[in-house]
C-alpha cells in the first residue's frame, strides 16, 4: 500500500499556487467533475499525483478545458 503524506494532498489554495490558476476557476471545474477532487465537508482536497496524471491526459489528448485556455 503506498503511502499518502500531507504534501500530496493539497487545498483548493494550494492547487491555485500549484496550476497558477484562480480559485473560481478551479471550483468550477471541481464542481462540474471536470477535475479530479475530493469535497470534505464544505472543502475541497485534491490529490497530487491524480492533478499531475489529469493534466498530461488533458493536454495530450486535446482535451483542454475552455477554462484552461483563457489562461
Amino acid at each position: 500500500m503506498a503511502k499518502h503524506n500531507s504534501e500530496n494532498v493539497m487545498t483548493i489554495d494550494d492547487l491555485a499556487l500549484y496550476l497558477k490558476l484562480s480559485k473560481s476557476t478551479l471550483y468550477k471545474l471541481a464542481v462540474q467533475g471536470k477535475l479530479p477532487g475530493q469535497k470534505v465537508g464544505r472543502h475541497w482536497r485534491f490529490h497530487k499525483d491524480a492533478i499531475d496524471a489529469w493534466l498530461k491526459t488533458s493536454l495530450a489528448c486535446g482535451n483542454e478545458d475552455p477554462e484552461l485556455r483563457r489562461v
